[in-house]
């Protein structure tokens, strides 16, 4: 299962963020040529992420599509689907861009209940001295 590989990627990207701090959700694009789905990143994240800040966090993903450019009637879409025909013609014979991207875009930390000498809670720098 390829969604593994993917899934070490975000982790990876998440814990350099997070800090040590808990995450709770990562918020991540993924382009279509990727083919991943967000329960099946979710099911291997869950797998790799255990023991880590980011144990039992969600990942909501967002599908980037593919362009598509078709040679034969020079027709250009957009398509979440990587094996598509032209919406035009019905051809396959298509250039493809984009797509095989992976971005973290965002990261959801949890609250901290209580921080010895903070009474607001987890909501300073950690690279700052208190």
């Amino acid at each position: 299962m390829h969604e593994f590989g993917i899934a070490e990627a975000i982790l990876s990207a998440v814990e350099k963020r997070a800090r040590g701090r808990r995450v709770e959700r990562a918020r991540v694009q993924a382009g279509a040529m990727l083919r991943v789905t967000e329960p099946m990143i979710n099911q291997a994240f869950a797998m790799i992420a255990g023991g880590s800040a980011a144990e039992g966090a969600h990942v909501d993903l967002v599908v980037v599509p593919v362009q598509l450019i078709c040679r034969s009637c020079g027709q250009t879409a957009a398509s979440l689907d990587p094996y598509a025909t032209c919406p035009e013609c019905g051809g396959v014979d298509l250039d493809m861009e984009g797509g095989d991207d992976l971005v973290l875009e965002s990261i959801q930390m949890a609250e901290a209940t209580h921080v010895p000498g903070n009474p607001g809670g987890d909501r300073g720098n950690p690279d700052r001295p208190a």
